[in-house]
């Protein structure tokens, strides 16, 4: 017996599983039962519980009625805040009126002098504050990633109790996994250097969050 396998063995005697790594049948079968675990208790209702944990972790919220609210709602935040009129958007938002509501938007990947994004994402977890973000053509990752501003669009029906209904959910609607998935928890930050957290650090400095419906 080589030493990875006497290593994965006692592991297995330990935690009392019967399955033998030869066993492809059963590892399969339990992989794709997605099995959960361990929850706390849910006494909370998503969408005041997601509200809650985003603005605890430095994100701003502001809720509106319909998506075509959504930029006269971005205008006023960047207004009130001193912030570029302009940016770039999301391809699938390109459809919003954004120069009605004055703002200069543009549907194009961004580039590292942009100071805006304004996006949409797939869904929102309730429990930890996070929005759920999968990459592709009309929703590409640096859109979040690269502007020190920005702007999410959540649409408060795809608001999910737990991460485990995130991933639920995207198996159902897309039946296999994009290119990348990302998940961001409020703005960047951290505390490396000194203990002491810093904003912005690795993306963006702050973290707008538009909630829809």
């Amino acid at each position: 017996m080589s030493t990875r396998e006497n290593i994965l063995g006692r592991v297995r005697d330990a935690l009392k599983r019967k399955v033998s790594p030869q066993d492809t049948a059963s590892i399969d079968a339990h992989i794709a039962a997605h099995p959960l675990g361990m929850q706390p208790l849910r006494d909370w209702e998503p969408e005041l519980r997601f509200r809650a944990r985003a603005e605890a972790l430095a994100s701003t919220v502001e809720k509106v009625a319909s998506l075509q609210s959504v930029p006269g709602a971005v205008a006023r935040y960047l207004v009130v805040n001193n912030l570029p009129t302009g940016g770039i958007c999301w391809p699938s938002l390109r459809k919003l009126d954004w120069i009605g509501a004055g703002l200069g938007m543009e549907d194009r990947p961004a580039r590292g002098d942009d100071l805006v994004g304004v996006t949409g994402c797939f869904c929102a977890v309730a429990e930890t504050g996070t929005l759920m973000f999968l990459s592709g053509p009309d929703t590409p990752a640096a859109a979040s990633l690269l502007p020190e501003t920005h702007i999410a669009i959540v649409e408060a029906a795809r608001i999910v109790p737990f991460m485990e209904d995130a991933w639920a959910l995207l198996r159902a609607e897309r039946g296999s996994l994009p290119r990348a998935v990302n998940f961001v928890s409020g703005p960047s930050r951290t505390a490396d250097i000194e203990q002491t957290v810093t904003m912005g650090a690795h993306g963006p400095y702050r973290v707008h969050i538009i909630l829809v419906g």
